[in-house]
C-alpha cells in the first residue's frame, strides 16, 4: 500500500484531486520504469557531451564523470524518497509544491519544461545530424511528429519501444568499444592530461555531463502511470543509475585510451572518432548507435515534459487546457501536442546544440529545489540521507554556478521571465 503524507501535510491539490475516471492508469513495472531511465540517459552523454567535457578536462572528464555520479547518486536518492512519498507525475514540481511551497514548485516546474524543451530540440537535431548531416533539420523535424504521435498513443507503447531502443544503443556501444581497444596507437599513456583548467575545468565539465545523467528523474515524473511506486520507484532510479554510470566510464576511458582528449574535443562525433578514424564499418556502427541512442532520449524527454506540464496546468500554473487526459489513451494529450509543436518550431528555426550549458542549468536548479525539498523530511533516525540530500543540494549549486558565465546569466533570466510571468498572471486573474 502506498504511504500517506507525512502529518501535518496539507491535502495534496491538482493531481491528487483527479478523479479515478480521469488519472492516468498504472501501467508500468519495474522493467519498464529502468528502461525508461535508460532511455533517458543512455546517447546524450555518450554521443553529445563527451566532446565538450574533454575540451573542458581533458583526461580529466573520467573525473568530472565521478563528481556527476556523485551528484547524481545524491539526487536520485532524494527523487526516490519524494516519489515513494508522493506517487504523482510531476516529478520535483510536485515535490516543491507540496514541501516548500507553489513558487518553489513553479521554479522546478519551469526550470524542467524550459530545460527539457531545448533538449528535446537539441537531441533532435543530433539525431538528424547522425542520420543524415545533408538533411540534419527534416530528419530531426520528422523525429519530433513520429515521437510525438507515440507518446500520444499511450505510454505503454513508449515504454515498449523504449526498451528496443536501450538493446541496440548497448549494443552500438559495445561494437565501438571493442574496435576502440583494438586499433592501432589505443594506450593508457593518453590518459595524462587530466588538469589542463584546474579545478573549474573539471567542475565545468561535471555540469555538462551530469545532462546526461538527469534523465532518470523521467522514472519519477512517470510516478502516476507506476505500479506499486513506492517499491519499483526507489528500485528502478538507482538501478538505471548504475547501469549508466558503469557504461559511461567504459566508454569515456575507452575514448580516451584510442583517440585522447585533444582529439575528441575536437571532432563533431568523438565516438566515430574513437573506434574508427578512417570513416569504415565502426564508423557507420557509430552513426547507427548515435541515431538510436538519441530517438531513446528524445522520446522519453518528451513523455516526461508532458506529464509535468500536465501537473502544473492541473495546479493552474500553465494554461488548465493543457490538463486534459485523452479518454482513450490516458495520456496529456494536448500538453504532448503543445510541446511536439514547440520543439518542431525550435527544430525547424534554431541551432540549439549549443544550448547544453542553460539546459544544464536549469536542470541542476530543478535538483537542487528536489534536495531541498527531501530535507524537509525530518527523520531524526536517518541522518545519512539527510546528508545525502544536502550533498546533492551543495552539488547542484556549484555545479550550477561554475558553468559557462552565458549559460548561467541566460538560464537565470529564463528563469526570472517565468516567475514575472506567474506573479502577473496572479494579479490578472486571482485565485484561491
Amino acid at each position: 500500500m502506498t504511504p500517506g503524507p507525512d502529518p501535518g501535510t496539507p491535502r495534496p491539490e491538482g493531481l491528487s484531486r483527479a478523479s479515478p475516471g480521469g488519472g492516468l492508469s498504472r501501467r508500468l513495472g519495474l522493467g519498464d520504469a529502468v528502461m525508461i531511465g535508460l532511455g533517458s540517459m543512455l546517447g546524450a552523454g555518450v554521443f553529445a557531451a563527451f566532446g565538450p567535457a574533454a575540451a573542458a578536462a581533458g583526461s580529466g572528464l573520467l573525473i568530472a564523470l565521478v563528481v556527476a555520479a556523485v551528484v547524481a547518486y545524491a539526487n536520485a536518492t532524494s527523487s526516490a524518497r519524494l516519489a515513494a512519498l508522493h506517487p504523482e507525475s510531476g516529478g520535483t514540481y510536485v515535490y516543491g509544491r507540496r514541501r516548500l511551497g507553489p513558487t518553489w514548485g513553479f521554479v522546478a516546474g519551469w526550470g524542467f519544461v524550459i530545460g527539457k524543451t531545448a533538449s528535446c530540440a537539441a537531441m533532435a537535431l543530433t539525431l538528424g545530424a547522425y542520420a543524415w548531416p545533408d538533411q540534419a533539420r527534416p530528419v530531426a523535424a520528422a523525429a519530433v511528429v513520429v515521437f510525438t504521435a507515440v507518446n500520444y498513443l499511450g505510454v505503454s507503447k513508449t515504454a515498449r519501444l523504449t526498451r528496443v531502443l536501450v538493446v541496440l544503443t548497448l549494443v552500438a556501444l559495445a561494437a565501438v568499444v571493442a574496435g576502440a581497444l583494438t586499433r592501432a596507437g589505443t594506450s593508457t599513456a593518453q590518459l595524462v592530461d587530466w588538469f589542463p583548467h584546474g579545478p573549474l575545468g573539471i567542475l565545468q565539465a561535471a555540469g555538462l555531463l551530469f545532462f546526461a545523467f538527469a534523465g532518470y528523474a523521467r522514472i519519477a515524473t512517470l510516478g502516476e502511470e507506476v505500479r506499486d511506486p513506492a517499491r519499483t520507484i526507489p528500485r528502478a532510479i538507482p538501478l538505471a543509475l548504475g547501469i549508466v554510470v558503469a557504461v559511461y566510464a567504459v566508454v569515456g576511458a575507452t575514448a580516451l585510451a584510442a583517440v585522447g582528449p585533444a582529439a575528441l574535443a575536437g571532432s563533431a562525433a568523438p565516438l566515430a572518432t574513437a573506434a574508427d578514424a578512417d570513416g569504415g564499418v565502426l564508423a557507420a556502427v557509430v552513426r547507427t548507435g548515435g541515431v538510436v541512442a538519441t530517438a531513446g532520449v528524445l522520446l522519453s524527454l518528451l513523455a516526461g515534459i508532458g506529464r509535468t506540464t500536465l501537473a502544473m496546468a492541473r495546479d493552474r500554473e500553465l494554461p488548465h487546457h493543457l490538463a486534459a487526459v485523452h479518454p482513450r489513451y490516458r495520456v496529456p494529450h494536448r500538453a504532448e501536442l503543445v510541446i511536439g509543436a514547440v520543439v518542431l518550431v525550435l527544430v525547424s528555426t534554431f541551432d540549439l546544440r549549443t544550448v547544453i550549458g542553460f539546459s544544464s542549468f536549469a536542470v541542476l536548479v530543478y535538483y537542487a529545489i528536489t534536495n531541498s525539498a527531501a530535507l524537509t523530511l525530518h527523520r531524526p533516525d536517518d541522518r545519512r540521507r539527510s546528508a545525502v540530500a544536502f550533498l546533492g543540494l551543495a552539488g547542484c549549486l556549484v555545479l550550477a554556478v561554475t558553468l559557462p558565465p552565458a549559460s548561467v546569466i541566460t538560464g537565470a533570466v529564463v528563469l526570472l521571465v517565468g516567475l514575472v510571468g506567474r506573479a502577473v498572471a496572479a494579479r490578472l486573474h486571482p485565485r484561491t
